[in-house]
């Protein structure tokens, strides 16, 4: 038996990672049917500024981010996954309809830190989830197979949008009544998910921890990475941005929908891949190829005049985040203590979060100040930096 659960844990792709992968592509139709709209809901609906933009995702993104590492620390301590997936996907999924009630930005920012808040109540626990479900040198593959089957919701979703919007035209509040439906499909597929046996007794638990003590704890690896990201996050906006440059550039909010759902496509494709290439030639590399192509992106969707320059963008943007975001995550793991798997995801988000909101904030502030130019100019240069920081390295 013991050895049929080793042969199990070997393979990044078993009915626990399968499961996760499904309850993340439901959540993400829901969600990405309505992120590629919601800019533009917020800025012809309700009139609001980028600025503005930027602070409500900035706010919302905080929540979640502070909570990332507070419910994987707790994750930790209990031995417990699955309470966090419950209540983190239901606020998920009952969070979009009260944005299509809001009548003001306000109304928007309250359904969005609700919505964070179950992302910050499950992301750390559920990476945990699939870390504890299959060996080490698997990890890479198995993270990269769970981002691709999350970012293939995330390219159904704006097809999903782009067949509500043949029914409603111009208006937007139907579709965010629509997405609760894929959103209770994930809660309720958590229920036949199952979590591995941790292999630890209570007592030999994490005890709970602050986040600034917790940090003593990691070593030299986890935290050298943990910077480069960081400085990485700081310049790296919301990709709302994105977004309203292909609408300031002329597309409709169809064009809008039909260039996120291809960038969702190419990074579902290629997560899968390019995470158990990591496995093998080392995470490091991959990071290093991510950094550079986002500086690349970022400066094109500077400079880029013609519309069809935006089709290959959001493509080779989909690219990076394939070689990141799966990666990424396996980067933490593979620095943390094993007890720790939870809290090192936790703290990844968080500090990813809190960059993320600063990056936001002034991205909105270049765009509204500078030029819609500056925001992706200021998003590549902190990529350099932290792709040489990252290359420097010794102890990483």
């Amino acid at each position: 038996m013991k050895n049929k659960n080793v042969n199990i844990k070997n393979k990044a792709l078993n009915p626990t990672v399968a499961k996760l992968g499904m309850v993340s592509f439901f959540a993400d139709v829901a969600s990405e049917m309505l992120y590629p709209i919601t800019p533009i809901f917020l800025t012809t609906i309700l009139g609001a500024s980028a600025t503005f933009v930027g602070v409500i995702e900035g706010i919302a993104e905080a929540v979640a981010s502070l909570l990332k590492t507070y419910s994987g620390i707790w994750s930790d301590r209990i031995l417990r996954r699955r309470p966090f997936l419950f209540a983190g996907y239901f606020l998920g999924a009952i969070s979009k309809p009260l944005i299509g009630l809001s009548s003001t930005w306000i109304g928007v920012l309250s359904a969005r830190v609700i919505d964070r808040t179950g992302k910050g109540l499950r992301s750390s626990p559920r990476d945990a989830l699939i870390a504890d479900s299959v060996d080490a040198s698997a990890r890479g593959a198995a993270f990269g197979w769970h981002r691709g089957m999350d970012t293939l919701g995330a390219a159904v979703g704006p097809l999903l949008a782009l067949l509500l919007l043949s029914f409603y035209g111009d208006n937007l509040r139907p579709l965010y009544y629509w997405a609760a439906i894929p959103g209770l499909f994930s809660v309720l597929v958590i229920f036949f998910v199952k979590e591995p046996a941790s292999g630890r007794t209570k007592s030999e638990a994490s005890k709970w921890k602050n986040p600034l003590s917790l940090w003593g704890e990691f070593g030299g690896e986890f935290k050298n990475y943990i910077f480069a990201w960081g400085i990485f996050s700081l310049t790296n906006s919301s990709d709302v941005f994105l977004l309203l440059r292909a609408r300031q550039m002329g597309f409709s909010t169809a064009g809008v929908i039909w260039l996120y759902c291809a960038y969702n496509l190419v990074y579902s494709l290629s997560s899968p891949y390019l995470g158990k290439l990591s496995d093998s030639i080392g995470r490091k590399k991959l990071m290093l190829f991510g950094m550079i192509m986002f500086a690349g992106v970022y400066v094109g969707f500077a400079f880029a005049g013609q519309l069809w320059h935006f089709a290959f963008l959001f493509a080779a943007y989909g690219l990076y985040m394939g070689a990141t975001d799966g990666v990424g995550k396996a980067m933490a793991v593979d620095y943390a203590p094993s007890r720790l798997k939870a809290s090192a995801v936790g703290i990844l988000g968080t500090v990813t979060g809190f960059c993320t909101i600063l990056a936001s904030t002034m991205a909105g502030l270049l765009w509204d100040h500078a030029g819609e130019m500056w925001p992706f100019l200021y998003g590549a240069a902190g990529a350099l930096v932290a792709a040489v920081y990252l290359k420097v390295l010794k102890k990483i």
